[in-house]
């Protein structure tokens, strides 16, 4: 009955994602279910000292990165930097190689620190053109723009922004660097795997006779891009090398800046006790954030004029984003540790121990979870914050890097998180006008592929022992 009672509250989160209910306001509803149904009386004391603790803790955590992450990438698109990119690459590749292109444009975006939403809208039309030009289908669409945002760029690349990369950092005392090898790897196998699938597709709709699809047929098509590009794309690649390269020395510097040091205090006149912070747990969010600072820094000082006159209005709309983001995965961090406190829970638990190696116990639990929850961070953070000490405790005995388990729990949350339900694939589907009864089962194949490529990863460390 314990387990019945955790898997109805994770099962019913599921469906109410897939629904179209707001998770904001479903999680913790779902969550003191979960606690009336084991103990009544414990619910007042669950919501306000466990649930509200853990979502005030997340935001405490990661909100920045969520709102300098949202607000680099708008300005990225105000500004025609965007634009100018996609239409560089489009020109070096050509427009035949629509499927590399905005595989290509895509990655891009998202490792230099644009959020995958912001890469959707930003992409789509410059993708509709060129699948439409080279009379590709439609369909194919959502999953090339996802084989770009949604799989190494998110979370196996070394150095990536996103917060899928950046969440393991404060449970492992890593960075968003680690395991730099076994993430290139990773990365490499995912995008050839995804091209390859996506040219064969390709392959076998042209042979079936399936083109681009008729206009009339057709939902959101969008305006044809008229607009002149007048930002040079080496100009417009600058700030996402300056986000990856200030990530980048910005890891390096902060613990010589603090002495190597496990944890800072400082004195303010104003507090009888000093203020302290956890270096190992805050270093590598210190870095992406003062990475996104410079990069916004960088787009102010080329694009200023242009960015000026539409500043007020882009940053509340990356501001409601971050918000939207950052208390979706909140909630459901708090969701995740309500459930980890329940009975049922403990029993799934103590089960997956039953997995002998600490790799492939990781990469399970996280990956179910992300796919219950529907979402990459969701799951990632309620795997870690009920299992990181078993994960390392595990580690540590079998001699295993914590720069393995995070690259491993970090891949793993983005391999079966997109599941139907998964926030982003229902954005990428509105956005490109298509259902997931046309454009869904593609994704799904690079889902496969995207969690295949962790247990791939594993094996290279293993045999190898590279990291």
């Amino acid at each position: 009955m314990a387990v019945a009672i955790a898997a109805l509250a994770l099962i019913l989160l599921m469906l109410a994602a897939y629904r179209g209910m707001s998770v904001i306001l479903m999680a913790p509803l779902l969550a003191m279910l979960a606690v009336f149904l084991t103990d009544p009386a414990a619910v007042p004391t669950a919501f306000s000292g466990l649930f509200m603790d853990k979502v005030a803790t997340f935001l405490k955590l990661y909100f920045p990165v969520f709102l300098l992450g949202a607000l680099f990438g708008k300005l990225v698109e105000i500004s025609g930097f965007s634009r100018a990119i996609v239409t560089a690459v489009i020109g070096f590749v050509g427009a035949e190689r629509a499927i590399p292109a905005i595989m290509i444009v895509t990655a891009l975006l998202t490792y230099g620190g644009v959020s995958v939403f912001v890469a959707v809208f930003a992409v789509y039309p410059f993708a509709a053109e060129m699948f439409r030009r080279a009379d590709i289908p439609k369909r194919l669409v959502p999953a090339t723009i996802g084989l770009g945002a949604l799989t190494f760029t998110m979370d196996a690349l070394p150095g990536t922004p996103q917060i899928q990369n950046v969440i393991p950092a404060s449970f492992f005392g890593t960075t968003a660097w680690a395991a730099p090898v076994l993430g290139m790897i990773g990365s490499v196998v995912i995008a050839a795997a995804g091209l390859a699938y996506l040219n064969w597709r390709r392959r076998s709709m042209a042979a079936a006779g399936e083109g681009y699809g008729a206009p009339e047929t057709l939902v959101n098509e969008p305006d044809r891009q008229e607009e002149a590009v007048t930002v040079h794309p080496l100009v417009a690649l600058l700030p996402l090398l300056v986000v990856g390269l200030g990530n980048l020395a910005l890891t390096l510097l902060i613990p010589r800046i603090t002495g190597g040091a496990e944890e800072v205090s400082i004195r303010l006149a104003g507090l009888p006790e000093p203020v302290t912070a956890k270096v190992t747990q805050q270093a590598a969010l210190w870095a992406v954030e003062g990475a996104l600072l410079m990069g916004i820094a960088t787009i102010l000082i080329f694009a200023f004029p242009v960015v000026a006159r539409r500043f007020a209005e882009g940053a509340k709309a990356a501001v409601g984003g971050a918000l939207l983001a950052g208390m979706n995965t909140a909630v459901e961090y708090g969701f995740g540790g309500v459930i980890a406190a329940l009975p049922g829970f403990l029993v799934v638990k103590d089960a997956l121990k039953a997995v002998p190696n600490p790799l492939i116990n990781e990469a399970i639990t996280v990956t179910t979870l992300a796919g219950i929850t529907g979402s990459a961070s969701g799951g990632l953070s309620i795997a870690l914050a009920a299992m990181a000490d078993q994960f390392v405790a595990a580690g540590d005995a079998a001699g295993i890097p914590r720069e393995v388990l995070h690259r491993v729990a970090s891949m793993a949350s983005g391999g079966m998180d997109s599941l139907p339900h998964n926030g982003a694939v229902i954005t990428l589907l509105a956005v490109t006008g298509l259902t997931h009864r046309q454009a869904y089962k593609d994704i799904f194949a690079l889902t496969l592929i995207k969690t295949m490529t962790v247990f791939v990863v594993i094996a290279v460390y293993y045999l190898t022992g590279l990291v």
